[in-house]
């Protein structure tokens, strides 16, 4: 007996890149099957999560339980509670997890795993409705579905046919439909997504200016309109901020005065100089239920290195780009 081989490929470059975009118009070819294919059972899907109370609960062995994984990051970050458990671990305790108000997103491109058997008896005996996303509708998964989301059938990018490719890419893509669509439903705004995803330069560019305050923000340096030149330069070193706000006597901004307006009053006589003659009287503004990125736009456009944050036409906050930058909003 003889060991059969796949022919080496090529090291030409043109070889590899011709291998290359083989894989990728396979890939493609899986995704528009998988498009076209498309039927009413993820509408189905999708109906029967937004009724159960409980969490989604996503498994999978694998290479689908590493796509499982990124499906149930997704759903939870878009406003569906979900999240991942292993299906081996189910059947040492974790099935303990499953409870009655939740429903199960099973994964499984054969459909015959043997480590989701006991997750599907057990939810069938509880009355856990299960969605199954398999290729194989006749499958043990498929068979004891509420819901089944059949991926079509189509030859893996694999030149042996096993290692799984374009099998995990429609799974990816059917997850990430799904989680769409619940999201759609559900009327998830980019807020929302934001109070879930408060890390990273995304999730902080969707918070609020009043987020980026904290609860107790430091008052901002201002001054009245009849502060002297002196007092105005001590009230900007003081607020660390490179400007002060000026007030007027009832405590609305008047306008503000940054380094640049004290060092362009040099040029004219300081003896009787006050705010009101130094400060720039229509300043750029934000609300402080504004978005982090709405206001990073705003100083971006104008060219300018803060901004106040205003409520009830009273200055709350002082914005510098320094701050933005050293937190890792502004890059």
């Amino acid at each position: 007996m003889t060991d059969e081989t796949s022919p080496v490929l090529s090291a030409d470059p043109a070889a590899m890149t011709a291998r290359a975009r083989e894989v990728i118009r396979l890939n493609i070819e899986a995704l528009q099957a998988l498009e076209s294919g498309l039927d009413d059972g993820l509408a189905r899907a999708c109906e029967i999560i937004l009724s159960r109370p409980g969490y989604l609960v996503v498994t999978g062995m694998g290479k689908s339980g590493h796509i499982g994984g990124k499906i149930a990051a997704t759903l939870a970050s878009t406003g569906t509670n979900a999240f991942f458990v292993h299906p081996a671990e189910m059947s040492h305790g974790d099935l303990g997890m499953l409870r009655k108000d939740v429903t199960l997103l099973a994964i499984s491109n054969s459909g015959e795993s043997r480590e989701l058997r006991d997750p599907l008896i057990y939810c069938q005996r509880e009355g856990i409705p299960v969605i199954g996303l398999t290729q194989r509708p006749n499958s043990f998964l498929g068979r004891n579905s509420a819901v089944c989301l059949t991926m079509p059938q189509v030859a893996e990018a694999c030149p042996n046919g096993l290692a799984p490719t374009t099998s995990t890419l429609m799974t990816l893509a059917l997850g990430d439909a799904l989680a769409m669509v619940l999201m759609d439903r559900r009327g998830f705004t980019a807020e929302a997504f934001g109070l879930h995803h408060p890390g990273g330069k995304l999730g902080m560019s969707l918070q609020s200016v009043r987020d980026w305050m904290g609860d107790r923000p430091p008052a901002p340096a201002t001054v009245p309109m009849t502060a002297t030149f002196a007092e105005i330069v001590s009230a900007i070193t003081e607020g660390r901020k490179g400007a002060v706000a000026v007030v007027n006597p009832d405590g609305t901004l008047a306008g503000i005065v940054t380094d640049g307006d004290v060092r362009r009053a040099f040029s004219r006589d300081l003896g009787g100089l006050t705010a009101a003659d130094v400060m720039s009287p229509r300043p750029k503004v934000i609300g402080p239920d504004a978005r982090m990125s709405d206001a990073i736009d705003l100083m971006t456009q104008n060219k300018i290195a803060t901004l106040l944050v205003v409520e009830d036409q009273r200055p709350l906050a002082i914005v510098h780009i320094a701050e933005l930058m050293q937190a890792g909003y502004v890059s």
